[in-house]
């Protein structure tokens, strides 16, 4: 199992920076220097969210294809990417990943087609509440349950699924670990689990459940986690 940090994009700048990073580049938010920085520590992906264009202010298309060329860890990239143009584009400049939101999920028609135009290259991202699809911003939870989601994507070529347990993540209650233990062993592409996760040894039960890789956002910037011990045992 691997750990990959994530990175939050907004006007042209890194939202967060852990305090490590803090403490090496200053004021610095590039994100390109923010990117090189997680890789000198051992991390060798990187999850880099557009939320400018997530949020339809604004985009950084230009930057996240940056990051991507400088190419000094794998770049899983996302933030509104709703079309096959975009989809095109960031593979081009070399996105290890390009991640979906409910588009993927509520067009199962267009996720069909651009997955066979990008095989291994799409990473399907939903929401869950209560083992439920959970969308627009997780105000609204869908009668779909994850695993008809799961028998949906059975047979296409992605190259993952990302799942954020809604109530968990950003909070302090923990890894789902009983939920994602079942996703990974139903699933037939790669887990990515984000939500929660706070301790070393909430990493290591989600590695004994299959999951295969892990999304760490506000446990590594707060301190929760030291980047250095993570990237040690689950930099890739």
């Amino acid at each position: 199992m691997i750990a990959i940090p994530s990175v939050d994009l907004k006007g042209g700048l890194c939202v967060d920076l852990c305090a490590a990073c803090k403490d090496e580049l200053g004021s610095v938010q590039h994100p390109v220097s923010v990117a090189r920085w997680w890789a000198n520590i051992g991390f060798q992906r990187l999850h880099l969210l557009d939320l400018d264009a997530e949020s339809g202010t604004g985009a950084n298309g230009d930057l996240v294809e940056d990051v991507i060329r400088d190419a000094a860890l794998e770049v899983d990239a996302g933030g509104a990417v709703q079309t096959t143009d975009q989809i095109d584009r960031l593979v081009s400049a070399g996105a290890s990943k390009v991640v979906l939101g409910i588009r993927a999920i509520e067009e199962p028609e267009w996720l069909a087609s651009v997955a066979h135009l990008f095989p291994g290259a799409l990473v399907v991202s939903t929401d869950v509440r209560e083992r439920r699809v959970a969308t627009r911003g997780w105000v609204r939870t869908m009668s779909l349950d994850i695993f008809d989601l799961l028998d949906d994507l059975a047979g296409l070529p992605l190259g993952g699924l990302l799942v954020t347990t809604v109530g968990v993540e950003g909070q302090r209650s923990g890894a789902d670990l009983s939920l994602l233990e079942d996703v990974a062993e139903a699933c037939a592409a790669p887990v990515i689990a984000a939500g929660g996760v706070r301790t070393m040894n909430e990493l290591r039960a989600l590695e004994h459940r299959g999951v295969h890789a892990v999304l760490l956002g506000q446990a590594l910037y707060s301190a929760e986690l030291d980047p250095r011990s993570v990237a040690q045992e689950f930099g890739g």
